[in-house]
């Protein structure tokens, strides 16, 4: 059998969604290729989305049109701001999730998008004709053509899991792993390495004594992930926390010696920032207690995940650990945790379309790109996805900046730095974290992605309305004078000093202790005004308050943005033969020659290309 789309997808997973979705919705004839239809969307690891930065990421695939923060919207049993005692550069959401219903409603999204089909099959191997990527053969001999390919495999590609000295292949727990297709790939000069990772236990939570935890509720306000979808349909459910101990510890080392990671049985790289159990024991000898998180997996389970022990011990090992915790000392488990090793390509040989530099036409997008996080593929995912859509029809690649999403500064660190261990975004990657911030995904990314044609015009008429509101607040503030008779006693109430003069209503939003919200209730027509909105009027206010708040700090970074984009600006591709090109140190020229950088600022970022063979550069192209 021959089958013929724009755009073929392979793999279900966070990327392989987002990126099917995206080319659909831009008009692509699309097919989604997974291994199992009842699976799209399976969060392997943590039920949870969100967190430090990936929390932005979600708000970003949100507002270039994206689904995965509407599916997350209406499968959270939990949510909470992080960092929301710290500035708003780095307020960062994150939802627990139902993780069957996380599924489902995946799958029925995916079934409502026009143009696009799934298939279940198994990608087997790459089909490359005339130096191009063209198609996909399945292991059942099905033929797929197309005129672009995206690669969203996972951990399946060659995948080999450890608990203890046991291995066994597998892409997943009682999933099976995927081989000839990354040698497929290969073939054609595209090289591939290793990389581990890991997921913890499942725990029974009617053996777990929660007398014995801390509670950990979520939030109540009117945060969420989408711009558009509904708030908190599930029941919300509570977090809970304690901590390893001594004892737990002298378990965990006595199996040290069948631990896969020490033995040599596992010799890639692991994440840095989600470390396993037994790694954290043997990095911080001095520690005699790690914090635990055991979170809910459903609204209709009893299954529970254990957040900070990531293992692949032997069974016994962790079990007999785990029942030292006095809340886990009656423990059951569902299964214990393993590690995981799995091909992924280098992501330098991507150009920042995620289109490969070797073969036109094939894209990769998640975790065969070297990262880790179902936040990070799915933004890869609708990048590539979008860019796939894009090459069938021609035109220029969409290219998001640094100083214009954690999507772009995501995929500029994969293909100008590469990865030696699993990527993870934090808000410390960007430079420009002020710009970048959840509150204002929207504002930067919502009318690009509707002039692509992915953003439906009900999102972009949203972000009109609510465009509108915020600048209609923002001018109130300004333009409302503040007499000190009329409200000095109230500011000193409030922990602020009085005025010795009047003032406007927005230099009294500046100050430290003042808010939109405590100045409502002591000026009617501010709280009038607040009230005014038809549509999410907490959302608008806030969004309101940080870009008065915050004024001085954003004018001052939007300068430094503004300075780098002019190297954005100054096209090198073909413009050098960086072997020839003395004048720049050594190091400098074979990172060149080897990234092939499409601009000067790309060039800039390049680990060992120095400022000064940036300088030489620009010399030599004034010439």
């Amino acid at each position: 059998m021959i089958f013929k789309y724009d755009v073929i997808v392979i793999g279900g997973g966070h990327a392989g969604c987002e990126a099917a979705a995206a080319a659909a919705g831009m008009g692509a004839k699309t097919c989604l290729i997974t291994m199992d239809m009842n699976k799209i969307g399976q969060m392997s690891c943590n039920p949870a989305v969100g967190g430090i930065a990936k929390g932005q990421i979600v708000r970003e695939i949100d507002a270039l049109g994206g689904q995965m923060g509407k599916v997350t919207d209406k499968t959270a049993i939990q949510f909470r701001m992080l960092n929301i005692g710290k500035g708003p550069a780095v307020w960062s959401p994150r939802a627990q999730c139902d993780r069957g219903k996380f599924i489902w409603e995946w799958r029925s999204t995916l079934d409502k998008i026009e143009n696009l089909a799934i298939w279940q099959d198994q990608a087997d191997e790459l089909l490359v004709e005339n130096g191009e990527a063209v198609g996909v053969k399945t292991v059942w001999g099905v033929e797929f053509y197309a005129k672009s390919i995206v690669v969203t495999a996972g951990t399946f590609l060659n995948g080999l899991m450890h608990i203890g000295r046991k291995m066994l292949e597998g892409g997943r727990c009682a999933e099976p792993a995927v081989h000839n297709f990354t040698e497929s790939i290969t073939r054609w000069g595209i090289t591939s390495e290793r990389m581990k990772t890991g997921t913890p236990v499942r725990i029974d939570k009617r053996s777990v004594h929660f007398e014995d935890m801390e509670e950990q509720p979520g939030d109540s306000d009117f945060h969420q992930f989408s711009y558009m979808g509904e708030h908190h349909t599930l029941p919300q459910l509570p977090c809970w926390t304690t901590y390893t101990n001594k004892e737990c510890h002298d378990t965990l080392k006595s199996g040290l010696a069948d631990s896969p990671l020490f033995n040599g049985q596992i010799q890639s790289t692991g994440p840095r920032y989600c470390p396993s159990v037994e790694t954290k024991l043997v990095t911080f000898p001095d520690k005699d207690q790690h914090p635990l998180f055991l979170e809910p997996e459903g609204t209709d389970t009893n299954e529970m995940y254990l957040n900070g022990f990531s293992s692949s011990m032997p069974m016994d090992i962790q079990l007999e650990a785990l029942r030292k915790i006095p809340a886990l000392r009656d423990v059951e488990i569902y299964r214990p945790g393993y590690a995981i090793e799995y091909d992924y390509f280098d992501p330098t040989q991507l150009k920042h379309s995620l289109e490969s530099k070797i073969l036109p036409g094939l894209f990769f997008a998640g975790q065969v790109n070297g990262t880790t996080g179902y936040e990070e593929a799915g933004g890869q995912g609708t990048v590539a996805g979008i860019n796939a859509a894009i090459r069938c029809n021609g035109g220029e690649p969409f290219v998001m900046h640094r100083d214009e999403s954690y999507i772009g500064v995501l995929i500029d660190d994969l293909t100008t730095k590469g990865v030696d261990e699993p990527y993870r975004m934090f808000t410390s990657r960007a430079e420009y974290r002020i710009l970048l911030r959840q509150d204002d995904a929207d504002a930067r990314l919502t009318e690009k992605s509707y002039n692509l044609g992915l953003a439906t015009r009900e999102r972009y008429d949203w972000w009109l309305e609510k465009k509108e509101a915020i600048d209609k607040l923002i001018n109130f503030c300004k333009e409302t004078p503040i007499k000190p008779k009329n409200i000095n006693s109230q500011l000193e109430a409030l922990g602020t000093t009085p005025l010795h003069a009047g003032c406007k209503l927005i230099d009294l939003i500046a100050r430290p202790h003042l808010n939109l919200q405590n100045l409502s209730e002591i000026i009617p027509d501010l709280k009038e005004m607040m009230e005014s909105p038809k549509n999410r009027k907490e959302e608008i206010a806030e969004a309101a308050e940080v870009l008065m708040k915050y004024k001085g700090y954003i004018d001052r970074e939007n300068l430094v943005a503004d300075k780098m984009r002019r190297l954005e600006n100054i096209k090198i591709k073909g413009r050098f033969n960086y072997k020839e090109l003395h004048e720049i140190s050594i190091e400098g020229r074979q990172k060149l020659e080897r990234i092939d950088p499409e601009t000067l600022a790309e060039a800039s970022r390049i680990p060992g290309v120095s400022p000064s063979d940036i300088n030489v550069m620009l010399v030599l192209l004034g010439r």
